[in-house]
């Protein structure tokens, strides 16, 4: 079960029928009049604040704000130890050697992928709106957007992010020179 989730629910459960009456208004400017109305439960408001992308896992300031202005502190409290605990480095997570691979196999990517990188985590499963956002952040460091793409797809795979699944996407978009260079430098460095 996805613990974002189990969090939202569980914030659902606690809210009074006051409390979301002031969340809905809350979300007048982001949510249509239409939408608000058939809100009924926290949950009916959080699956639409999740499905425009409002809110996500990585995402909490607009509900962070919103807790904030209904004055929960208690919500306040388990959504900070949330993304304190529940949002550590997934980089943590990966066992030393797995760790060390993806980290030779991202400096390979970053100094030989040019400006065809966004096919490439397109293809890792990485949206258009992570892109985006990455775009926004480091606009001009083209090295920077890439490694930042590549730290997020490994966030959002977490344990199951495995170096072999690089070199299958840089094969599947054509970018085999580069697979080689990984697969190459791997093996270098393991003697």
């Amino acid at each position: 079960m996805d613990p974002f989730l189990s969090l939202l629910h569980s914030f659902s459960m606690s809210l009074s029928d006051n409390e979301l009456s002031a969340l809905k208004f809350l979300c007048r400017g982001k949510i249509g009049k239409r939408k608000l109305e058939s809100v009924k439960t926290g949950n009916d408001l959080f699956t639409i604040l999740l499905e425009q992308r409002e809110i996500a896992r990585e995402k909490v300031d607009f509900l962070q704000l919103m807790i904030k202005t209904i004055k929960r502190e208690d919500l306040i409290m388990q959504l900070q130890e949330f993304i304190e605990g529940g949002q550590g480095d997934v980089v943590d997570h990966l066992d030393e050697k797995e760790k060390r691979q993806q980290n030779v196999a991202f400096e390979v990517i970053c100094d030989n992928v040019g400006k065809n990188w966004k096919m490439l985590v397109r293809r890792l499963g990485i949206s258009d709106t992570k892109i985006d956002r990455i775009l926004t952040a480091n606009p001009y460091n083209l090295q920077e957007q890439l490694m930042q793409s590549l730290r997020e797809w490994q966030k959002w795979k977490g344990k199951e992010a495995k170096v072999a699944d690089l070199i299958k996407a840089l094969r599947d978009c054509k970018m085999n020179l580069v697979a080689d260079k990984v697969e190459h430098e791997l093996f270098q460095r393991e003697d």
